[in-house]
């Protein structure tokens, strides 16, 4: 069984006295629930576990009747403390303002209940958070598996990790691709655009959204304008429409447009974006024609797979480092990847079957003056080495 990293810092939160709420926040199948019994298993302090999938959405005592057994329990048994567990909670309707006319009723009573929410749905709990609970929570962010978790978990090498990335719950799968395929299709990427986006946030043209979504993860680590889309999809649309999207899609943690690095800021949003998925099973599941031999036996084609699967390693460091990530091109010359965390730059370059000879490292190192550069794939740093050392050590 895998303990993944927030674990620690979760069980030390809890080990605190009373003040927010904790919020366990991440995509699809990353293990946030299995972390939650993990520690649940070995925490001395009482704990009640609720998991709102299959509640009705409008039934509006559901919350209050699950915090209100907790208080009964604790005040039965005289307990000093109690955990109040909610998984799923967005599937309610109005989850969050119930939440906080409990929260703030415990607060009021000095009643010891500590409570932690979790959902499969960032959009959702991103915005219930911010429209009710502003100062009364705490986030801690889950991404997806490491290459070191997806090793110790299933023995993979790193050229499975590339391929199939760091989804745990299709591993079983992958000995028979078309299986694998199904499964990410049908138990990933369904959910993820059906239920994680068009049901929670407003999409004008929910089919525009999909080819968008179907586009970007075959595209990743290209880049690619937003005229150049429309023109590839077969829905009408704009570019601003497609922004939005490629937004609500970077929120649910499946794809992203990263903005070219340049000094003036108000620019950056305004360049040809480069496609990057979170997790490189989204590139390989959706896209056609492809296998693992087919990829790997290709030098150009796993040269763009591995530099998409360590745009997914640094989407994951970003977020967790609190950095912005950015690529950056000039003419035909660029760096891959730009970690900018306030003054402080790290370019990185990406060499495994692709522009060998590029220059863009060289020139951008005397553009801009970064505070480190790294060389990753080829004959430079291994990405084993790469994805087990620390970035937060160059920032």
């Amino acid at each position: 069984m895998i303990i993944r990293p927030q674990t620690k810092e979760f069980l030390a939160r809890l080990q605190e006295p009373r003040r927010t709420i904790q919020v366990i926040a991440g995509p699809r199948q990353v293990g946030k629930t299995t972390m939650i019994k993990q520690v649940l298993q070995t925490l001395s302090m009482p704990a009640r576990f609720f998991n709102a999938d299959g509640v009705n959405a409008d039934d509006k005592d559901w919350i209050a009747d699950r915090w209100n057994e907790a208080r009964a329990l604790q005040r039965f048994n005289k307990y000093p403390e109690m955990l109040l567990v909610i998984d799923e909670i967005h599937k309610i309707d109005n989850w969050s303002e119930q939440v906080k006319r409990e929260w703030d009723a415990d607060t009021f009573n000095d009643t010891n209940i500590k409570v932690v929410l979790l959902g499969s749905s960032r959009l959702l709990l991103k915005q219930g958070l911010t429209e009710s609970l502003a100062g009364r929570f705490e986030i801690i962010p889950m991404g997806h598996w490491s290459f070191a978790e997806m090793q110790e978990a299933f023995g993979w090498d790193i050229n499975q990790y590339i391929y199939y990335g760091g989804y745990p719950g299709s591993a079983s799968y992958i000995s028979n691709e078309a299986r694998w395929r199904r499964y990410m299709r049908d138990a990933i990427v369904a959910p993820a655009i059906e239920k994680d986006v068009l049901q929670t946030t407003y999409i004008y043209k929910p089919a525009l959204m999909h080819q968008l979504f179907l586009l970007g993860c075959a595209y990743s680590g290209e880049l690619l304008s937003y005229n150049k889309m429309l023109g590839l999809l077969q829905n009408i649309g704009n570019a601003t429409t497609l922004v939005n999207y490629l937004k609500v899609l970077g929120e649910s943690k499946l794809l992203i447009g990263l903005p070219k690095y340049v000094m003036d800021t108000s620019r950056k949003y305004r360049t040809i974006p480069k496609l990057q998925v979170f997790n490189n099973g989204l590139l390989t599941a959706l896209t056609d024609g492809v296998s693992f031999e087919k990829v790997y036996t290709n030098p150009q084609k796993w040269g763009r797979w591995v530099e998409s699967a360590v745009g997914c390693y640094l989407l994951d460091k970003a977020e967790e480092l609190e950095c912005n990530l950015f690529y950056w091109r000039e003419n035909n010359e660029e760096v891959d990847f730009i970690l900018q965390k306030a003054d402080r730059l790290l370019a990185i370059e990406v060499k495994s079957g692709k522009r060998q000879n590029n220059m863009g490292l060289s020139i951008f190192r005397n553009m801009y003056h970064p505070n480190h550069s790294l060389v990753v794939g080829g004959n430079a740093m291994p990405l084993e080495e790469f994805y087990r050392g620390n970035l937060e050590h160059l920032l």
